[in-house]
């Protein structure tokens, strides 16, 4: 891998660490808890909890793609950086600007 695209890569990451980061104040506001003396419905109260759960998935996994992308950038400077883990093959460039977390190329992440 060139150092050009490493530098591409380096800024795909810091953008979507940037956005993970705006997104996580929206989901952990959306994921409070629903008060159970506000004077909703049944049913309204009913999703809003629904709403909640779903918010608090979505605030687990951007939590954990930012690290994933965290430990990317951290190893993106190594010789293993975009080295199939499974096959030692080059991961495609294409596949790390998507996925910059990737650790496997396509064929093994499949199996």
């Amino acid at each position: 891998m060139t150092k050009s695209e490493r530098e591409e890569i380096r800024k795909a990451i810091n953008a979507q660490m940037a956005e993970i980061k705006e997104n996580l104040a929206a989901h952990k506001e959306s994921s409070k808890p629903v008060e159970p003396d506000n004077a909703i419905g049944r049913l309204t109260r009913m999703e809003a909890i629904n709403a909640r759960h779903i918010s608090e998935a979505s605030l687990d996994n951007a939590s954990a793609r930012l690290g994933r992308l965290e430990n990317a950038l951290k190893r993106l400077d190594t010789d293993d950086y975009g080295i199939c883990s499974m096959c030692e093959e080059d991961i495609p460039f294409k596949r790390l600007m998507l996925v910059p977390e990737s650790t496997r190329c396509v064929s093994c992440a499949d199996s």
